[in-house]
């Protein structure tokens, strides 16, 4: 029963993995050598050490430093905290939970047309969306380009990607607080514990599993982000560029030997931030 499906995963996943790198290798970088009306030929290496050493690229990598940091931490940070306050008895638990959760249930395309509105750089008389808003009440020193920065535009994308995910998040810490028995709650107020140091020394550390996989979902689903980017900002924006941008810009372009080598840099990214969780899942149930 498992051997057509390992022959499935082993051609459309394995197979054009081994394809992608093995395009990367070549100087495949115009239409016509796409087309095959050019000889393609191996030159190892080389289009990832050009990459590395373009100062556009450094730019995206360092974009998707800034997304992936602000994104991680904001959804960590808030999804913990919201399931934190309901973990504890609330009436209406279930009305807040699915406010949390709705934004999950919008793509990042619909809602980044509308945080492309909220996010207008505008200000002053022409000011508009979370700028206009500021100006009103009066915190107009808290107006700014947003994504139009240069260094920094990037993080405000990330905005309304932490708003989309905090109730995934929220979802898996709730579940986690959940999953904790009574008893060794009990066992810890017998002993002495106030309120929060049960919290501290019996129920966060029960959460390390929950947080080490909302920590590898989350990350590389930030490491991969596109269509949120795309919706907000252009493909031709400098400020907002990240090497799945680089990717789609590469491929437009019948450039297919850089695309597939920020597609292979992108996947060996991924691969050192899912593969010890991996490892460490399977010792974990190795050792049960």
């Amino acid at each position: 029963m498992l051997a057509p499906s390992i022959l499935l995963l082993g051609v459309f996943v394995y197979g054009f993995i081994a394809i992608n790198f093995n395009t990367s290798f070549t100087d495949n970088h115009t239409s016509a050598q796409a087309a095959g009306g050019k000889p393609v030929s191996w030159v190892g290496f080389r289009n990832y050490l050009d990459l590395f050493a373009d100062p556009d690229f450094q730019h995206s990598l360092r974009n998707l430093v800034v997304f992936t940091v602000v994104f991680l931490v904001g959804t960590m940070v808030i999804g913990f905290l919201w399931a934190w306050l309901l973990e504890r008895p609330t009436k209406g638990e279930g009305v807040f939970r699915s406010i949390y959760l709705f934004p999950m249930a919008v793509s990042f395309i619909a809602s980044g047309v509308v945080w492309r509105w909220l996010l207008n750089s505008n200000q002053g008389e022409h000011a508009s969306g979370l700028n206009r808003l500021f100006q009103m009440v009066g915190l107009d020193f808290l107006q700014n380009p947003w994504w139009n920065n240069i260094s920094w535009g990037v993080a405000a994308i990330a905005l309304p990607a932490v708003w989309q995910l905090s109730g995934y998040v929220m979802a898996l810490f709730l579940a986690g607080f959940r999953g904790v028995p009574d008893e060794l709650r009990e066992a810890g107020r017998m002993d002495g514990a106030s309120e929060w140091q049960v919290y501290r020394h019996v129920v966060f550390p029960q959460l390390t599993p929950v947080a080490l996989s909302a920590l590898i979902i989350i990350g590389h689903m930030s490491l991969k982000s596109f269509d949120l980017i795309m919706a907000i900002s252009k493909a031709s924006n400098y400020q907002t560029k990240v090497p799945a941008v680089d990717m789609y810009i590469f491929k437009s372009n019948y450039d297919f030997a850089n695309a597939a080598a920020v597609g292979g840099i992108l996947l060996v990214i991924v691969a050192i931030l899912v593969v010890p969780y991996l490892i460490y899942t399977s010792k974990e149930e190795g050792a049960r």
